[in-house]
Formats: structure tokens, C-alpha cells, sequence
């Protein structure tokens, strides 16, 4: 075996070369060991190459001579397979380094192009220096200068002979011309030096065809401007000739164009083709008149000679289609040479401008680039979309410009399609133009999201598109977008908007992900158990100042809108003023005082060195001075101002009040409710700021005996400053668990299956939060899941033969999603009464899969059923007489109509079917647009839906965010949009802890220690409590629950006006005057002295209504009109008795009990509407509903309890809650 190899040692050394007969080979041979000498190869040794990972002394041999070397020995090294290999050998030649050095190498060849350009400028402003220093009157003919018998003034003479007549051409003149000798050395120089290079670039770029390269223009523009002069050098006589130098600006045109390419590749950057067409039509122009000028010029020598500024005069006069005529060419050389330009310009200009106008075109389709100097000194977010609609685009600015940080902000739009036409409209409004950009492309694609400027965003919001057929594939896309982004700019936030919930743990990265399908069912399902959950919610995560509706003439509305301003806040509890006093004391004191104080609702709050925010922690949490506290009011605290009364009105017992005259005319509340000194405050009750006195009829009141005689208000237990652990149990929720077992059972004596409490053993997608439910011990077959078909477990076919106590809840969808499961979840939560438990019926078009059922399975009461909502024996063999709740979730299949607002027809229709056949049920309906929710329970003629129709228009002319808000099932919470929802992920930008929130108030999280939403309602023994402020410390003192709003039921005296073919808006107005007078007479029992013939509007100094009612008579109704209303009567008891008829022959058909049918017990004489965080003087009236925050009660177990007790009363405390809480 031969010793270790090194790299670098050639082969020639071991084995010398045989010396070959050939002389093309001996040549080879030479050329051979030459370059292996030389430094410039690069020896490939392929046996040392394939043993380089062998860590070895002696390589080991080739892979495929093992085997024979060890038994041939050393023979098969001396046939080594080492070649040497030199690269980049005709980069080595004289030539190829000149082309690399002039035309590949970016940098030199930008210099090269650099120098030529400025040779060409120097060559025109030479010739515009000779022309300056020229003069033809006095110029000698070079031609004859030469001739001794010829003298100058002779010479001189002849000339001026020849130009006294201007018809005749002096042809002498235009091919001689006076130049000096310094401008004519010059000249010689720059043209040996331009000639020199345009033969070398020409031998360069030569590849076998030099016509080709003679016979380019500028090949050929060359030659005619070098090659005179250099003749010149050799042929004295001929240094006066002509030469027409300034056709170099065309060269000059053309180097620029190169440069500019040539520096965008040196720089690495792309430029924009938009300006380069600019560039280029800019030089075209200043080159045709450049030209016309010079060649006019110089062609009138020989007739007027015009000067050089004359002839630019002419040329841009011409140009311009002006055509003064004070300047023009005499002679038929220069007036051939304008009809040339003409021509030329005719054919290359509109060439430039529609290439020019293309581009712009396309620059407006795909929006430009985003600037790289404006991003670095002025904020951007992105919002990639796939196609960008006009509601989704005016919810975004709206609800991001709403925030006064954001005014400076700039909104980059990336999306794939082209612009919309109305978005188009819209962005190019003055308030939008100026901020929002759009950009076509891809977020997919690097390039565009450099065209963006991502990588130095503030934000990215990537929102799905929810009008796809195929969700999935939307959400599929979105993932991907999201992935694109965070590789290419990782450091920038992502708020990701997904619709499939299944697919949400593939963009857990972002940094705020808002599921729709999870807080669509969510909400549906909470709308079941606490009334009008979804418009709360809607409420609470929309930007508003209150002022919708403060012009109405109706009350509920000023109201209503007054309270839908309150959003929630945040602040630091050592820099809150509104909190800052309570360090060291207990969350429910802190709450109860500062709604006491200052208005605001105190609801939850975040430990410093805890992520999680609690929802009322409870009274043992006690506040410390690093805790944020986050609470709801009309505006955060630092846009407050406190206006302090003086001490000695309390002294005095002068009643506290407050007034508040800032220019944004915030509701006194969200300022100020009550000024009490602290040291005054310990165990008060809530002042009672609008009535002091008690209401006529207080003796109809429950006032607790206890509490003495019922002629002095009764008081209210204080609320402690520290939790006594004794006197406070969490909700009272220590009841007997025997007692639930007895009612519980059939009143025919079958035993009701037993409950546990657990977690869910099968989650049908990955990410779904665990919460603790109500379960049953055994999961139920899935045969028994199906409620209109019997088994071997059971014989029932229809909701009837089960017996449930309780109202169903129905949900009519489409397939049976992943999204279902959250819609049940929160029903069967462990905090939910067990006798409460409403049975859940699945009515769905398409039959469930076995994954889905095997993920219900587990949850008591849960049941599917095969049908549509548009089948009325599907709707009654489901049990729809004997539910309280029908939820109506929009179809996927519906997305595909031709026109984008027609998606909720089907389901619009649908209900409006159900809301006539069955009034009392409450249908719960999700639409896909906002602005459709008008046409929900639609009446044709009926003036109070006009008048709010009205309302909404003149609210979303004043720009509000919130029109639809008074529309009569949106304020009641029978119907929502989900797309409602998506300010909650751009509120986030600001408020990142929105959306946690929003998951806790909907039960979607479940974090221990934080409380949940619930209601309690206001019974007449209820009443003694009066106030919403009293009521406020009644529970903070009792059960240390946080009440956080009101869903008040009023009656409606709406108008029977549907007979009438025309309807005067004004009347329904005057009588919708008259109904609200009579609310507010029987509601606040309000009885005055007045006549009653006095219209109500004057007493509410409405002018705008007084003069409407001026300009007309109030007549009575006519016997006509009165003929008409009765047969209109009869005409709605025949449809009604229409309708029930044919509900009860199906009921017969299909074998159903027709017992419990109620066709004349609807609601279309009531409205209702949620008050968020009301003032603490609002009277409380009956049936209200009061929304309340209660605390966990598996936080208040004591853990030091004995293992199995302890466990055992982890596992049953807490779950048996009061549907109500008695006061």
C-alpha cells in the first residue's frame, strides 16, 4: 500500500506522462502540465473527494476495486482516476475580462454608462457653445479660405451677396460653419474618445453577425459624430465643416436609460416601470425639441438666421399645437425638416403615451409600492384579505380610526383581486386618500410583501373570507398567508381571524387568533340562557361615545344609546384615580365604591406577576397597587375629569350633584354618580339621586321585615372592605344535593339518569379550551342520540314522549361542524342549575358523522334530528311547540348566490315562516350582513318600523358605527351578524386584552378564579331594592356578584296601520309621540296635573315635532277608516286562524298532541333592549333582567380539607346555582 496523498500533489509526479506521437495530443499534454503548475486550476482528486469524511491516515481504496486491490495488491493505483479541472478558463482571455469589466460587472459597467452620458452632454453643450460664438453674416467659406487670391473682405462680400436675396439658399452656409480652434480641439478629443469606445463595445457585444452590429442606430449615430472630426486631424481644411453634434442627445437618452438599469441591479432593488416609461417619455420630448431647435437653426444660417433660442421658441410653440406664427421658418430645407418632426412626434409620442397610460392603469390595479422612506418614519399596519368588500373595509377604518392614537397611522391593503369599484369610490374620499393604501398582490409572494413594507409593519391583520362556499379552503389559505408572513417578517404581530375552529391550533404563533365559528356558537347558546348575550357583547366591543339616538324623541332610545358607549378599559391601579383608594381592600368594596363614586363597573382584574385576567375574583381577592383593573364605562379615565364638590355640603346635608360641561358632553355618570368622602362611605347605601321619595304604590313591595315598617326605605347590608369567610359563601351555592335528585325524577317515577361533573372525554378538534360540565356516568348509544327514531333503549319517536320539564332549545344547521360543540358546552357548564338544564335538539340538513356524535355523546339531553326548518313536520316532530329558544345558524350553501346580500334570503324567509306560524317562540337568527337584520320580523306598513328606519338613516349619516342599533330584534337579541365580531380583532391592536375577555364573558375559557356571565331577573318582590345602584350593593354585600347591565321588556303600543296603502311617516311618528307618553306614565307612574288633550311633545320641548304637529290638523278617524280597521281585524283573525289550522291538521297527521299550541301569545307588543353599566339612579323596573358577573365557586374551596372530602366537594361544590338570586 502506497503512504497518505495530499491534495495537492499531481499526478504527473508519481506517474509520468507518455510522450505521444500526435502532435495535437503532445500540444494537449503541454497545456496540461502547464495549468497544473499554475495556481489558476483546481485539482479534483475523486478518491480523496469520496474518503473526506474518513478520519484515517491510509484512505481507504474505491468502492468498487476493494475487493481486487486486496488481492491484486497496489496494481489499481497506478490507473488513478484524478483529472485535473481549471474553471472559468475563457473568462481568462484578454477579451472576456474587457466584457466583464464593460458590460457583465454591474458596478463598472454603471461607471462605463456614467462616463458615456457624460460625454454626450459635453458634446451638445460644446455644440451649443460653437452655435453661441458662430456668426454667418461675418463667416468666411472655409471652403475658399484656403485660396490665396481670395481675400476675407472679398469673401465677405460674396457671402452677403448670396444671403441678399432670401429665396436663394446659401447651401455654403449650411455645410461650412466659423469654428473656433479651443471648441474644435475639444470636439476632437471627446469624439476619438466616444469613437475609441464605440468600437470596443461593438467588438465586445459582436456574436458572428457584424452587419447587425453596423447598421444599429446608434452604431450609426456614432460614426457620423466622431468620424468627421477625426478626418479633421488629418485634413486641416476640413475643421469648419458641419457635423451635426447635437444628434448625441438621442445617445445621450439611451446611455441614460442603460444607467438607470444598470443602478437598480447595482443596488438590489427593482424599480418601477412606471418610472421608467416616465423617464423616458421626459427625454423623448426634451430630445425631438433639442433636435427641431438645433437642425432649424442651423438650416436658417442659409436664410433669416434665427438664433438658437428663437428656433427653441418655434419648436415649443409648434409642439404645443399653439402656432403663433411670429416665428417661422423661410426657407424649404427647414420647413421640410419641421414637416419631419411632425411627423416623427405624431408616430413616437402617442407610442410613449399609451405605453405611459397602460402602465398607469395597471399601477392603479396593483396600487404601487408602499414607500420604503415613509415606513421607516411614519406607523403602518397591513390587512390582507382575499377579496376586499366595501362593509369590510368601512368596519376596519371605522373601528381603527376611531382610537385618537391611530390618527397617524397609515392602512396598507394587500389583497389579490382587483379593487372594487365602490372601494375604489370610497378610497378616494379626502379622509381615506390620504391614509389607506391599496395593493394588489399576494401576501404569498416576497415581493409584494416587501411592495408592503412588512417587515416594517406595527400590525398584520389577516381576516378570512367568510362568503366562500368552501370555509375550510378559506381558512386553508389564510393559514398559509399567516405562515407567509411570520417568515418573512417574524418580528411583526399577527391578529389572525379563522372560521373553522379546527384549524386554529395551525396559527397559534399569531399573536391574537379570534375563532368565528367558536364565538358564533358561543353566543348563540348564551342568547338561549342570558337574553340578548350577543347584543352585549356586540356592544361592548364596538367604539362609540354614546350620542346615538340622544335626538330621539323616545326615551328607551336616548337611553339605550347613551349606554351602548360603555367599553371596557384598562389601567394600572397605582395610577387610577378611580381605583387607586382601595389598595389593600377587597375586589367586590372596590367594585361597589367606584360604581358608587364615579359610574364605572369594575370587573375584573390581572395580577402582575399572572397573565390571566380574572373576571370578579371575588371578595378574598384583595387589590394590590401593581394589579390591573380593567372595568366598563362611557370612556377610559384619562379622558375624565373630576370635578369635586366641597365638603361642606355634606356637612350641611345639601344633596350631591355634579355637573359636567366638556366639549364631548359624556353623561355625568361615566364622570361622576355621587361624591361621598371615603370616611363617610363605610356601610351607606346607594344615593338615590332622582327620587328620593318612594313610589306611591311602595306598599305592593316585599320589603324584608327586618327591616321595620314600610314607610322608611329599608337599608342594605354595607359591603366589607375585607371578605368575612364566614358570612359569604359564593352565590349560596351549598345546597342539598337530594334536592336536585327529587326533582329530578319523573312525576310517572322513573328515575332521571344521574349526572357527574367532569371534562369532556372527547374533544372533536385540537384547541378547544377544557371546562368543566355536566355529564352523564355512561356515554349514551348512538342510537339514542336520535330523538325522532326509536331504539332497543328506548320506544320515543317526537320531543312529546320524552317528558321533558324544561323548554327545548333548537338549532336548525346546516352539517353538524365542530363549532356545535361550543354551542353546547357553555349549556351544560357545572356552574348551570342541573334542574335548569335545558334539553338541546340538533336539527340538521345533513346526518352527523360518528366523530361528531361520539363528542355529544357524553353531555345529558343532547339529541340530533335529521330536517330542515323550511319542513313544518321536521319543525313539530323536533318539538318546536314545546321549546322556548330556536336558533337559526346561517347555511355555508347559501354563501354562493350571485349577488352578496342575497345570502340570507333563504334564512330571512325561513324565519319570517316561523314568526308567523309560531309568535311565542323566540327564534335566535345569525345573518352574514348587518345591514339585513332590518327585514328580520318584517312589517310592511306598520309606521313604528318606518320610523326607525328613518332613525337608522340619519344615525349613519352622522357617521355612526352602530346604525342598526335601534332596529327592534337587534336591541332584543333575537338576531346578530358574526361579522359584527370583527371589530373585536381590530380592537385588539389597541386593546389586546379584548378578546380574553370576550372568551371568559362567553364561557369559551375557563380560567380558575375568574367568574362567569349569568342573569337574575326582578321579581315584584324585588322591587323594594328600586335602584340599579342598590341593587348594585345588595349583591355585592350578599353573594359579591357584579352586576354589569340590564335587559328591560317594555310595552308597546305598536300601530295597526297595515290596511292603509300609503303610510305619512310623520303620523307614525306623532303616534309613535303618543304611545311613548303613555310608557312613561305607567312605567314611572309619573301622574301630573296636566290636561290631557296637551300634546306630549310640548311638554318635551321637542321643537323639531312641535312644528311637524303645526303643520297639520289632528283629525278623528273617519267612518271609512274605521271600516277599514275592522276589516282588518277580521282579515288578521282569519289569517291567524288560517295558520293555526294548518299547524294543527300536521300535528294530527303526524300523530301529535295539538295540546300546547299557543298561536295568540306572541311578543309583537313588546320591545326590548340591553343597558350597559346604567347610572345608579335608574329606577328598576318589573321583569327586568339583570346581567351579573359571578364569582367561581371552585375558587372558594378551601384546599386544606381532607383528601377525600375535599375531593368530593371539588367535585359536586358549586355546581347546584340558583337560577335567580333572591333579594
Amino acid at each position: 500500500m502506497m503512504g497518505p496523498r495530499t491534495h495537492s500533489q499531481p499526478e504527473a509526479s508519481m506517474t509520468p506522462p507518455r510522450r505521444s506521437s500526435n502532435p495535437a495530443d503532445r500540444s494537449s499534454a503541454e497545456t496540461v502540465q502547464k495549468n497544473s503548475i499554475s495556481n489558476s486550476g483546481v485539482i479534483l482528486d475523486i478518491s480523496t473527494l469520496k474518503m473526506a469524511d474518513v478520519d484515517s491516515e491510509v484512505p481507504p481504496l474505491p468502492p468498487r476495486y476493494r475487493f481486487r486491490d486486496l488481492l491484486l495488491g497496489d496494481q489499481s493505483f497506478q490507473n488513478d482516476d484524478r483529472v485535473q479541472v481549471e474553471f472559468y478558463v475563457n473568462e481568462n482571455t484578454f477579451k472576456e475580462r474587457l466584457k466583464l469589466f464593460f458590460i457583465k460587472n454591474q458596478r463598472s459597467s454603471l461607471r462605463i454608462r456614467l462616463f458615456n452620458l457624460s460625454l454626450k452632454l459635453l458634446t451638445c453643450l460644446l455644440y451649443i457653445i460653437r452655435v453661441s460664438l458662430d456668426d454667418p453674416t461675418t463667416q468666411v467659406s472655409c471652403a475658399r479660405k484656403h485660396c490665396s487670391n481670395i481675400t476675407d473682405t472679398l469673401c465677405s462680400k460674396i457671402c452677403a451677396n448670396q444671403t441678399a436675396d432670401p429665396a436663394q439658399i446659401n447651401w455654403e452656409l449650411i455645410f461650412w460653419v466659423n469654428r473656433k480652434v479651443p471648441v474644435w480641439a475639444i470636439q476632437v478629443i471627446v469624439a476619438l474618445i466616444s469613437f475609441l469606445e464605440a468600437m470596443l463595445l461593438t467588438y465586445l457585444s459582436y456574436k458572428g453577425n457584424i452587419w447587425e452590429q453596423i447598421f444599429q442606430v446608434s452604431f450609426i449615430l456614432e460614426m457620423i459624430n466622431t468620424v468627421p472630426f477625426i478626418i479633421t486631424i488629418f485634413w486641416p481644411p476640413w475643421r469648419n465643416i458641419f457635423v451635426p453634434v447635437f444628434l448625441n442627445c438621442w445617445l445621450a437618452k439611451s446611455a441614460l436609460e442603460n444607467m438607470i438599469n444598470d443602478l437598480h441591479r447595482a443596488i438590489q432593488r427593482t424599480h418601477s416601470a412606471m418610472f421608467n416609461q416616465v423617464l423616458i417619455l421626459i427625454c423623448t420630448l426634451l430630445c425631438l425639441v433639442f433636435t427641431g431647435a438645433c437642425g432649424i437653426q442651423h438650416l436658417e444660417r442659409a436664410g433669416k438666421s434665427l438664433s438658437l433660442f428663437d428656433s427653441l421658441y418655434f419648436c415649443i410653440v409648434t409642439f404645443s399645437t399653439v402656432g403663433y406664427g411670429d416665428v417661422t421658418p423661410r426657407i424649404w430645407p427647414s420647413q421640410l425638416l419641421v414637416v419631419i418632426m411632425i411627423c416623427v412626434a405624431l408616430v413616437v409620442l402617442p407610442l410613449q403615451f399609451e405605453e405611459l397610460a397602460y402602465l398607469w392603469m395597471e399601477r392603479q390595479k396593483s396600487g404601487g409600492n408602499y414607500s420604503r422612506h415613509r415606513a421607516q418614519t411614519e406607523k403602518h399596519v397591513v390587512l390582507c384579505v382575499s377579496s376586499l368588500k366595501i362593509d369590510l373595509l368601512m368596519d376596519f377604518l371605522n373601528e381603527f380610526y376611531a382610537h385618537p392614537r391611530l390618527q397617524d397611522y397609515y392602512v396598507v391593503i394587500l389583497c389579490p383581486t382587483e379593487m372594487d369599484i365602490q372601494v375604489r369610490r370610497v378610497l378616494q374620499i379626502p379622509l381615506w386618500s390620504q391614509r389607506v393604501i391599496y395593493l394588489q398582490g399576494s401576501a404569498l409572494k416576497d415581493q409584494d410583501l416587501m411592495r408592503a413594507k412588512m417587515d416594517d409593519a406595527e400590525a398584520c391583520f389577516i381576516l378570512s373570507s367568510r362568503n366562500e362556499v368552501d370555509r375550510t379552503a378559506a381558512d386553508h389559505q389564510t393559514i398559509l398567508r399567516a405562515w407567509a408572513v411570520k417568515d418573512f417578517a417574524p418580528n411583526c404581530p399577527l391578529y389572525v381571524q379563522i372560521l373553522k375552529p379546527e384549524n386554529k391550533f395551525h396559527v397559534k404563533f399569531a399573536d391574537h387568533v379570534v375563532c368565528e365559528e367558536e364565538f358564533k356558537y358561543a353566543m348563540l347558546a348564551l342568547n338561549c340562557v342570558c337574553p340578548a348575550t350577543s347584543t352585549l357583547v356586540t356592544l361592548l366591543v364596538h367604539t362609540s361615545r354614546g350620542q346615538e339616538g340622544q335626538m330621539s324623541p323616545e326615551q328607551w332610545q336616548r337611553t339605550y344609546g347613551r349606554c351602548s358607549g360603555n367599553e371596557v378599559y384598562h389601567i394600572r391601579l397605582a395610577d387610577s384615580k378611580f381605583f387607586g383608594e382601595y389598595d389593600g381592600k377587597s375586589f367586590t368594596y372596590a367594585s361597589f365604591h367606584a360604581h358608587k363614586k364615579y359610574g364605572v363597573c369594575l370587573i375584573g382584574v390581572k395580577r402582575e406577576d399572572n397573565k390571566s385576567i380574572l373576571l370578579n375574583p371575588g371578595p378574598r381577592h384583595i387589590m394590590a397597587a401593581t394589579d390591573t383593573c380593567y372595568y366598563i364605562n362611557i370612556t377610559k379615565e384619562e379622558n375624565s375629569a373630576f370635578i369635586f364638590k366641597q365638603e361642606e355640603k355634606h356637612s350641611k346635608g345639601l344633596p350631591v350633584t355634579g355637573l359636567y360641561d366638556a366639549p364631548s358632553r359624556l353623561p355625568v355618570q361615566s364622570i361622576i354618580a355621587s361624591m361621598v368622602d371615603q370616611s363617610t362611605s363605610y356601610g351607606t347605601v346607594a344615593i338615590d339621586l332622582q327620587n328620593p321619595d318612594p313610589p306611591a304604590d311602595s306598599s305592593k313591595l316585599a320589603i324584608p321585615t327586618e327591616n321595620g315598617a314600610g314607610s322608611r326605605r329599608p337599608s342594605i347590608a354595607p359591603v366589607l372592605e375585607l371578605a368575612d369567610s364566614s358570612a359569604i359563601l359564593p352565590c349560596d351555592l351549598l345546597s342539598d344535593p337530594s334536592e336536585d335528585e327529587t326533582n329530578q325524577s319523573d312525576e310517572e317515577g322513573v328515575p332521571a339518569p344521574e349526572y357527574v361533573k367532569g371534562y369532556p372525554p372527547n374533544s372533536p378538534y385540537i384547541g378547544s379550551s377544557p371546562t368543566l360540565c355536566h355529564l352523564l356516568q355512561e356515554k349514551a348509544p348512538f342510537c339514542c342520540l336520535r330523538l325522532d327514531k326509536g331504539c332497543r333503549h328506548n320506544s320515543f319517536e317526537d320531543a312529546k314522549a320524552y317528558g321533558f320539564k324544561n323548554k327545548l332549545i333548537i338549532v336548525s344547521a346546516e352539517t353538524a361542524g365542530n363549532g356545535l360543540y361550543n354551542f353546547i358546552v357553555p349549556l351544560r357548564a357545572y356552574y348551570r342549575p342541573r334542574k335548569e338544564l335545558n334539553p338541546i335538539v340538533l336539527l340538521l340538513d345533513n346526518p352527523p358523522d360518528n366523530h361528531f356524535l361520539e363528542a355529544i355523546c357524553c353531555f345529558p339531553m343532547v339529541y340530533f334530528m335529521a330536517g330542515t326548518i323550511d319542513n313544518l313536520d321536521n319543525l313539530l316532530q323536533c318539538g318546536i311547540i314545546y321549546a322556548d329558544n330556536l336558533v337559526v345558524v346561517d347555511k355555508e350553501s347559501t354563501m354562493s348566490a350571485e349577488e352578496d346580500y342575497m345570502a340570507d334570503a333563504k334564512t330571512i324567509v325561513n324565519v319570517q315562516t316561523m314568526f308567523r306560524l309560531f309568535p311565542s317562540l323566540s327564534i335566535i337568527t345569525e345573518l352574514t350582513h348587518p345591514s339585513n337584520m332590518r327585514f328580520m320580523q318584517f312589517r310592511a306598513k306598520d309606521c313604528y318600523s318606518l320610523a326607525l328606519s328613518k332613525l337608522e338613516k340619519i344615525e349613519r349619516d352622522k357617521g355612526s358605527n352602530l346604525a342598526f342599533m335601534f332596529r327592534l330584534p337587534f336591541a332584543a337579541g333575537r338576531v346578530f351578524s358574526i361579522s359584527m365580531l370583527d371589530t373585536l380583532l381590530y380592537q385588539s391592536f389597541v386593546k389586546d386584552y379584548m378578546i380574553p375577555i370576550a372568551r371568559l364573558l362567553l364561557g369559551l375559557d375557563t380560567t380558575p378564579g375568574s367568574g362567569y356571565l349569568c342573569v337574575m331577573k326582578v321579581t315584584e318582590e324585588d322591587l323594594w331594592i328600586r335602584t340599579y345602584g342598590r341593587l348594585f350593593q345588595k349583591l355585592c354585600s350578599s353573594s359579591a356578584e357584579i352586576p354589569i347591565g340590564l335587559y328591560r321588556t317594555e310595552s308597546h303600543m305598536f300601530s295597526s296601520s297595515e290596511s292603509q296603502v300609503s303610510v305619512n311617516v310623520e303620523d307614525c311618528e306623532e303616534a309613535r309621540d303618543r304611545r311613548e307618553s303613555w310608557k312613561e306614565k305607567t312605567a314611572h307612574r309619573n301622574s301630573t296635573g296636566s290636561d290631557q288633550s296637551e300634546h306630549p311633545l310640548l311638554r318635551k320641548k321637542s321643537m323639531q315635532w312641535a312644528r311637524r304637529l303645526s303643520r297639520k290638523n289632528t283629525k278623528p278617524p273617519s267612518r271609512a277608516e274605521r271600516i277599514n280597521q275592522q276589516r282588518l281585524n277580521l282579515y288578521r283573525r282569519s289569517e291567524r286562524q288560517e295558520l293555526s289550522e294548518l299547524v294543527k291538521n300536521r300535528m294530527k297527521h303526524l300523530g301529535l298532541p295539538t295540546i300546547g299550541y299557543d298561536e295568540m301569545n306572541d311578543h309583537q307588543n313588546t320591545l326590548s333592549y340591553v343597558l350597559i353599566n346604567p347610572p345608579p339612579d335608574t329606577i328598576l323596573e318589573l321583569n327586568d333582567i339583570v346581567y351579573i358577573i359571578r364569582s367561581d365557586p371552585l375558587a372558594h374551596v378551601p384546599d386544606d380539607l381532607p383528601g377525600q372530602a375535599g375531593a368530593r366537594m371539588k367535585q359536586d361544590f358549586g355546581a347546584e346555582t340558583r337560577g335567580e338570586t333572591h333579594l
